[in-house]
C-alpha cells in the first residue's frame, strides 16, 4: 500500500512541499497559457488522446518535468525518467525493455529524459529507432537550445514547445498555494504578508520550483523560531544571502543588470566589477549573468575588438565547467575586460537595419549570376553564368560585383574609428575605391 505522503503533523515526514504542490491535471498548472489555454498544442494533444514526441525548451523550474508526467498520466502510458546528466546507453536499453514489456500489455510508453543536451549523438541515436517504431513517445527536457544540441533526425521527429520563465504574477498565484498547502499540512498557526510573498515572487525570478523552495525554507525557519507572521523583514533574516539583490522591490533585480551593462558599455571596470560582484553576492544566477555577459561582448564592442567575443565565450564555458565559487573569477575579468575593450556597436545596429530592410522588402530573386548551378538544365538556364570568383581577381576582390538583388543596394555596416574596425573601415574604403574605378572604366 502506498504510504501516506502526509500521514504525520510533523513537517519533516512530509515529501516536499514542491512534489506536493506538483498539478496532477492541466487547470491546476500555473503559467505556460501560451501552450495548455483553450485550443493552445498541448491542450489540443491532451484532448486528442494522441500522445506525440516532443521536446520541452525553457529555464529551469518552468514545468518541463510536471508536464511530462501528466502526459503519461492523461494517455494511462507507462512513465519513464532518464536523467542525461547520469545516464546512458545501458539506460536507455533497460527503458527499451520495460517498454516492450508494457507494449504487450497494451500500454504506451513515455521515455522522458532530462536534460537531454547533455546526451551525445551516440547516446541520441540509441533510442531514436524505437521512437521512429512508437515504442517509444520520446519527451525531452533541455535549457539549451535544441536546435544546436540535439540531433537533427531527432528534432525531426519531434515538435519543440517553448517554455516561458512564470511571470512575477503568476509566481505570486503559487506562492499563495504553497503557503496553503504548508499551513494546512503542518497545521500551523502562520502567516505570510502580500508584501513577503510578492517579494518572494520576485526573487523567484520566474522559477517555480525555486519558489516553493523557499517558503518552505521560510516557513520551517518561521515554525521553529515561533514567528507567526512573515514580512518582508524576516524574509531578510530568513534569506539574507539571496534575498540581498531585491532589496529596493522587485525592479532591482533588473536594474543591477541595467548597470551593469551600462557601466561596461561606459568603459568603467571599476563599477562593472563592483555591479557584477553585487549581484553575485546578492544570489543571482551566475549562469544568467554569463549569458549577459556574451551579450555585452556582442551588443557594445563586436568587431571592434573579436578577443572581447572570444575571451567572454570562453568565460562562459570555464563556469559551465567549474561552477561556483571558481567559475565566478572567469566571468569577473571578462566583466573587466569588456569594460576596457574598444567599443561599437556598428555590428548590432547594421544586424537590426538589415533585418527590418529585409522584412520591408519580401522576398526578391536572386540574381542569376549568383545561384547554383548544380545539374545541367540550370546550368542551361544560365545559373551561375558570369559569375566571377574573387579569389582569381586582384586583390582578392572582385570590384564593381553587384551581390544585392537587382535594385537594391542598401548600406547597413559603417565601422567605427576605434579599435580593429579602423582597419575594417580603411580596407572597405579601398574596396570602394575599386569599385569606382571598375565602374569608371566601363562608362569610359
Amino acid at each position: 500500500m502506498e504510504p501516506d505522503l502526509f500521514q504525520s503533523s510533523s513537517p519533516q515526514n512530509y515529501a516536499p512541499l514542491a512534489e506536493r504542490l506538483r498539478p496532477r491535471q492541466l487547470d491546476e498548472v500555473v503559467g505556460q497559457s501560451h501552450l495548455i489555454g483553450e485550443g493552445k498544442p498541448l491542450r489540443v494533444a491532451f484532448a486528442s488522446g494522441r500522445p506525440h514526441s516532443m521536446i520541452f525548451w525553457g529555464p529551469p523550474g518552468v514545468g518541463k518535468t510536471t508536464l511530462a508526467r501528466m502526459m503519461a498520466d492523461g494517455f494511462d502510458a507507462q512513465f519513464i525518467a532518464i536523467s542525461a546528466v547520469l545516464g546512458g546507453v545501458k539506460d536507455i536499453r533497460d527503458a527499451v525493455v520495460k517498454a516492450q514489456v508494457a507494449q504487450g500489455q497494451g500500454r504506451r510508453t513515455i521515455l522522458f529524459v532530462d536534460e537531454v543536451h547533455r546526451f551525445n549523438k551516440a547516446q541520441q541515436d540509441a533510442f531514436l529507432p524505437y521512437v521512429e517504431s512508437g515504442l517509444l513517445t520520446f519527451i525531452g527536457a533541455t535549457t539549451e537550445n535544441p536546435s544546436f544540441e540535439v540531433n537533427s533526425a531527432l528534432l525531426s521527429r519531434a515538435r519543440v514547445y517553448v517554455l516561458q520563465p512564470l511571470s512575477v504574477e503568476e509566481l505570486t498565484v503559487l506562492a499563495n498555494r504553497a503557503v496553503a498547502v504548508y499551513v494546512n499540512d503542518a497545521q500551523a498557526d502562520l502567516v505570510f504578508t502580500p508584501e513577503a510573498k510578492q517579494q518572494l515572487a520576485t526573487w523567484a525570478d520566474g522559477d517555480a520550483r525555486r519558489l516553493i523552495n523557499a517558503v518552505e525554507v521560510v516557513a520551517e525557519s518561521a515554525q521553529t523560531a515561533q514567528v507567526q507572521t512573515v514580512d518582508q523583514a524576516y524574509l531578510e533574516q530568513a534569506l539574507s544571502q539571496s534575498l540581498r539583490r531585491f532589496d529596493k522591490g522587485g525592479d532591482a533585480f533588473y536594474d543591477q543588470i541595467s548597470a551593469l551593462h551600462k557601466s561596461v558599455r561606459g568603459s568603467d571596470p571599476d563599477a562593472a566589477l563592483y555591479w557584477f560582484c553585487r549581484m553575485i553576492d546578492g544570489g543571482a544566477d551566475a549562469s544568467y549573468l554569463s549569458r549577459r555577459i556574451v551579450r555585452m561582448a556582442w551588443e557594445d564592442i563586436g568587431l571592434a575588438d573579436p578577443r572581447a567575443l572570444q575571451i567572454a565565450n570562453d568565460a562562459a564555458t570555464t563556469y559551465e565547467r567549474l561552477g561556483s565559487p571558481e567559475g565566478e573569477l572567469a566571468l569577473a575579468q571578462a566583466v573587466i575586460y569588456l569594460a576596457v575593450a574598444a567599443k561599437s556597436n556598428a555590428g548590432y545596429m547594421a544586424y537590426n537595419q538589415a533585418r527590418r530592410f529585409a522584412a520591408e522588402h519580401g522576398s526578391a530573386p536572386v540574381p542569376v549570376h549568383l545561384r547554383n548551378a548544380p545539374t545541367q538544365l540550370m546550368k542551361q538556364l544560365g545559373h551561375g553564368k558570369a559569375y566571377r570568383y574573387a579569389h582569381d581577381e586582384p586583390h582578392g576582390y572582385a570590384a564593381a560585383e553587384h551581390y544585392f538583388p537587382d535594385g537594391l543596394k542598401p548600406r547597413f555596416y559603417q565601422p567605427t574609428d576605434r579599435g580593429l574596425e579602423q582597419k575594417i573601415k580603411a580596407k572597405l574604403q579601398f574596396l570602394a575605391e575599386l569599385d569606382r574605378q571598375a565602374r569608371s572604366k566601363k562608362t569610359s
